[in-house]
């Protein structure tokens, strides 16, 4: 939901990053803290954000698609969910 809140604003997709590397920090303290994992640890830490990443920037790009296609139909069409081409 982030990642389409900041594709729903036109926010480049550096941001997608920085949220999905905030809350994989969100997520180890979770995990440390309901189910006693470890809170410092970098290798928990790169995969939960790596996984985060690649969830948030397909939500970006399937939402970027949705924009670019309906508001430019004239311009541009789907080729696939997540990309489209000049018509």
């Amino acid at each position: 939901m982030a990642a389409r809140g900041l594709a729903l604003t036109w926010q480049p997709y550096h941001r997608v990053i920085y949220s999905a590397a905030l809350l994989g920090a969100a997520v180890r303290f979770f995990n440390y803290a309901l189910f006693e994992g470890t809170l410092l640890s970098l290798q928990f830490y790169l995969v939960d954000t790596l996984v985060l990443v690649l969830i948030a920037s397909l939500g970006y790009r399937v939402t970027r698609t949705n924009q670019m296609v309906t508001r430019y139909r004239w311009l541009y069409r789907r080729t696939s969910p997540i990309t489209w081409s000049q018509s």
